[in-house]
């Protein structure tokens, strides 16, 4: 093997991935594709290519047909309840820290906040399974703390998603703990330039090389101060190989596909129905459109007659049942049928109860992983600040999933069939919880009485506003008595 050759070998070896990534990368790519949808899905062709059709045709069909995109729907819902209420921090021994504030506010030197940051955490690893989070300090050849604060040195966060890790390696410690010892990644990718940086615990390499013209550009290597690889694996569900994740919409892609495929052959069924073919022979010279001309040859055969083939579109709503199907299929994988439904449907209060009862349970889980990823770098930013991380950090482990509408309108038509005062009032305190609001005299303390408000009632008609009045406000049946003693003695003359 001569020098050119040995060197092309090692630049493949270098770009390269270990038999994991190797085996993930075509799902990987696929589940981006799905998430990210539009042009990427495109340019994917997850359309079937049909017998017979020509590119044109294929590239003309790929245009014309939308993409339904139930997986990026999906995790926005996730994360729409993870987010809702912001995890709780307690920062212990670095409270004070004066690099604390900014990093909260930019955590990646891009802006991104930690809880934005987080956010990103959720939804990659939830589209491939996990994502890799890197810890980071950059060297500026301060001596000292202050220097570091003046220079604006202090640890900040990157995501690199599974495409990009091409390799890694965890070994057990003697404590039977995991470590991550070896991981090579794509830092950067500039046209046929490729940015491999390879992490050591005690060094790290950054290798430039050039695909074209098969070279190494450069290659540099420093220290790794910090002793370990500063690396996070946050994981959406944890597989059965390590460092490899289990996605939320794997089945749910394969659906979406499905979808996409069906809404073409629609479309195709819709055209073919407005515009049917035209069979006519050679010589027959037909226009092109609605009303166009035919002119056939005098002695043209009457068998050889043009005529359309008309298509019947009957299948159509065949192909509609199809897709509402599987959209139903994808929100009871998801957990989200009644969160996603978009009109009313037809669902008893168990099954929607079981229902919300599944997703809070998967909502809790994924925030748990986050939890524990947050937690995996707080330490590591303290080991590069020096500190100790004595802090703790709490996600909401519990979501209130309820049908609100649905509760809301059982109350009203509670309400409107109750007749007891008592009952009336507790009713209109569950309306005043789910509105937020504080109702005076709901509290189980009666309702003070200003006697300057409730004279004497005269007649029939003015007791019976008064009264109805009076129960409105919420006043307790033992308070209209003591308020209006004037009643006891119409119904009992005879009482002083």
């Amino acid at each position: 093997m001569n020098i050119t050759e040995t060197l092309r070998s090692e630049i493949a070896a270098l770009i390269s991935g270990n038999h994991l990534y190797d085996t993930y990368y075509k799902q990987w790519k696929y589940l981006l594709e799905s998430y990210i949808g539009g042009e990427e899905y495109r340019r994917a062709q997850n359309l079937i290519r049909y017998q017979l059709e020509t590119n044109a045709e294929f590239q003309q069909r790929l245009k014309n047909t939308p993409l339904e995109n139930h997986c990026a729907s999906i995790i926005s819902v996730y994360n729409s309840f993870l987010f809702r209420e912001e995890p709780t921090r307690d920062y212990g021994s670095i409270a004070n820290a004066p690099e604390l504030e900014d990093f909260l506010k930019d955590a990646d030197f891009e802006g991104k906040s930690l809880n934005q940051f987080m956010k990103d955490v959720s939804t990659w690893s939830s589209v491939f399974g996990h994502c890799w989070i890197f810890v980071t300090k950059p060297d500026v050849g301060a001596q000292t703390r202050a220097e570091e604060i003046e220079a604006g040195a202090r640890p900040y966060l990157s995501i690199i998603n599974p495409i990009m890790v091409l390799d890694w390696d965890f070994k057990r410690k003697g404590n039977g703990r995991y470590e991550l010892e070896y991981i090579k990644y794509l830092e950067d990718i500039n046209g046929d330039v490729r940015t491999v940086k390879k992490w050591y615990p005690d060094r790290i390499v950054t290798t430039v090389v050039d695909l074209k013209k098969n070279e190494v550009i450069g290659e540099e290597e420093q220290p790794n101060g910090l002793g370990k690889i500063p690396c996070v694996l946050a994981y959406n569900k944890h597989s059965t190989f390590r460092g490899i994740g289990i996605s939320d919409i794997s089945d749910i892609a394969d659906a979406q596909r499905f979808i996409y495929n069906s809404t073409s052959e629609v479309q195709q069924a819709i055209a073919m129905d407005s515009h049917p073919s035209l069979v006519k022979s050679k010589e027959t010279n037909a226009g092109v459109g609605p009303g166009s001309l035919i002119e056939m040859p005098d002695n043209l055969d009457p068998g050889l007659k043009p005529y359309a083939l008309e298509f019947s579109g009957g299948n159509i709503a065949s192909i509609y049942e199809s897709i509402r199907h599987t959209i139903t299929a994808i929100d009871k994988m998801a957990n989200t049928g009644a969160v996603r439904a978009t009109e009313a449907k037809t669902i008893s209060g168990v099954a929607m109860e079981t229902e919300f009862q599944l997703l809070n349970a998967k909502l809790s889980e994924k925030a748990d992983n986050l939890e524990l990823a947050e937690e995996q770098m707080w330490k590591l930013w303290c080991e590069y600040q020096g500190y100790e991380w004595t802090g703790t950090i709490d996600y909401p482990g519990s979501f209130n999933i309820r049908d609100t509408s649905s509760e809301i309108s059982q109350l009203k038509t509670a309400k409107e069939a109750a007749t007891s005062p008592e009952l009336i009032q507790h009713i209109d305190k569950e309306i005043a919880n789910w509105l937020e609001v504080d109702l005076e005299g709901t509290s189980d303390t009666p309702k003070p009485i200003n006697l300057a408000e409730h004279p004497p009632v005269q007649s029939i008609d003015d007791m019976v506003a008064h009264l109805r009045q009076m129960v409105a406000e919420g006043y307790t049946d033992q308070q209209i008595k003591d308020t209006h003693p004037e009643l006891a003695r119409l119904f009992n003359p005879t009482q002083e």
